[in-house]
């Protein structure tokens, strides 16, 4: 993908959470939430503050909490993605 995202936004791939089952009944794909969680795909270089470049906390490839209702949901290349800005993040998930 040769997409870089703008000033503090980063691109977001959704990570699926998998088959829920609520008391033995199989919930289906269109009643589901979609996931709250993703994987960083690119990152901004920053936002400008005094003239000089603020980089962001969130790297490539870690793993982020965000709200249910963050970002804007985007097509690239047939993928779906979210593009977002950083302070949309509510955490980074430590892969130890």
């Amino acid at each position: 993908m040769k997409v870089r995202p703008l000033h503090d936004r980063i691109i977001v791939q959704r990570i699926d959470e998998g088959e829920q089952k609520i008391g033995g009944i199989i919930i289906p794909d269109t009643a589901k939430e979609k996931p709250q969680q993703g994987k960083v795909i690119a990152v901004g270089l920053g936002k400008k503050e005094k003239n000089e470049r603020v980089p962001l906390d969130v790297k490539e490839g870690e793993t982020i909490l965000f709200g249910k209702y963050s970002g804007q949901d985007i097509k690239i290349d047939g993928e779906e993605y979210l593009i977002m800005r950083e302070d949309e993040v509510l955490a980074v998930l430590d892969s130890k």
